[in-house]
């Protein structure tokens, strides 16, 4: 058991740790024009966001209480396919989430 004193200290410690950071980027560097190979990087970090959530779920699904799992594996796919083809984030996410359930209901 976790003692409130330790949780209060790491909530509110990592409150400031994220104050901090957001702020050297909107604070300190926000009114001046960023390098061009900063911005270059900083546009895929959305595109990494999604994909790094993900792949634990698939490779080590905690419904499954970390064993393989064809129908995530399939849906994982199904959402990648779907994404490069269509370049659209929702018709992935929608495909993969049909899929998944698709293949829970048929191989359950």
């Amino acid at each position: 058991m976790i003692d409130r004193s330790d949780l209060w200290i790491v909530i509110i410690g990592l409150g400031i740790g994220s104050y901090l950071l957001r702020f050297v980027f909107l604070g300190i560097i926000g009114s001046r024009p960023m390098p061009v190979w900063l911005m270059r990087h900083l546009r895929y970090t959305a595109v990494a966001v999604l994909p790094a959530l993900v792949t634990p779920m698939v490779v080590w699904p905690a419904g499954t209480d970390g064993s393989f799992d064809m129908a995530r594996l399939l849906a994982a796919l199904t959402t990648f396919g779907i994404g490069l083809w269509f370049r659209n984030t929702l018709a992935a996410i929608i495909g993969g989430a049909a899929t998944l359930y698709l293949m829970l209901w048929v191989l359950g």
